[in-house]
């Protein structure tokens, strides 16, 4: 299902010139968020992370229509669905220079979302692969997306759900799709901001991690953090909380759960008091 124009359309099929700069150059950016009951969920923060991006980028940005479009779509009707809203720069002539009158393009689609996606358990494999944090397609949500998709296709070919990303020191960064958490005692770590996107459930969690006793340490970490923690999880606004159980095939801890469960609860209570949907 499609909207586009203003319009939502059965066809998943979205009209884009071949001169679109989204199309040609990867210049533009995307959000992906579920909702349930007919509601986005945490659909301001998205929008927000949205527009700083597109402040970034100096891509116009319409607030109203990227949140009709998103609520359009949600109130299709009720069933738990994958809202995917895609803004790019637009049409322009060949060559790497803004144009002089942008006129963004906006579409969304919408797909089911399933309850299997989400608090699963997956397996890692390190890619070779790199997050560069001097490359705003690291911390932006940008549509320039094929470090990812080679690095998921890799992990894929090595028997593993996802792929582990370091940045350009060896450092820890994030999973092809998702940010990286590792508990150790009542410490929460996660790598800090650079070669990372900024999450929305990153976010959420960091944020309610203090309210069930646990010191949240954002620092550079390496492969060794995670083999040694007592529990490795990773976060994303669709799959929302995964737990890993192994990196490159070697199993994890999974020393203690209490903490992890207790996020995973706290989240499962803010879908439901922000869409009245019980997952």
């Amino acid at each position: 299902m499609l909207w586009h124009d203003g319009k939502i359309r059965n066809s998943s099929e979205a009209m884009l010139t071949a001169n679109d700069r989204g199309l040609s150059l990867g210049d533009g950016l995307f959000e992906t968020l579920p909702a349930f009951n007919g509601i986005a969920f945490l659909k301001h923060e998205h929008i927000a992370r949205m527009k700083a991006s597109a402040d970034y980028f100096s891509i116009p940005f319409d607030q109203k229509k990227v949140e009709r479009a998103i609520d359009d779509l949600a109130e299709v009707n009720k069933d738990p669905c994958v809202i995917r809203v895609t803004l790019t720069r637009g049409r322009a002539e060949r060559g790497l220079a803004f144009p002089k009158d942008p006129k963004p393009e906006i579409f969304a689609t919408r797909n089911p979302w399933s309850h299997t996606l989400a608090f699963q358990k997956i397996t890692l494999s390190t890619s070779s692969i790199r997050r560069n944090a001097t490359s705003p397609s690291s911390s932006h949500k940008t549509l320039s997306y094929l470090d990812s998709v080679m690095a998921h296709a890799d992990a894929q070919k090595n028997h593993a759900d996802d792929a582990l990303m370091l940045d350009q020191d060896g450092h820890v960064a994030s999973t092809s799709m998702a940010n990286l958490f590792a508990l150790s005692g009542r410490e929460l770590l996660t790598p800090q901001r650079g070669a990372l996107l900024p999450g929305i459930i990153r976010d959420f969690v960091i944020g309610t991690a203090p309210n069930i006793g646990l010191t949240v340490i954002e620092k550079h970490l390496h492969l060794r953090d995670l083999l040694a923690a007592d529990l490795v999880f990773s976060t994303n606004s669709v799959r929302l909380m995964t737990m890993i159980t192994m990196i490159d095939g070697d199993a994890l801890k999974q020393k203690s759960t209490a903490h992890y469960l207790d996020l995973e609860n706290a989240l499962k209570d803010q879908i439901l008091a922000d869409t009245n949907y019980r997952i």
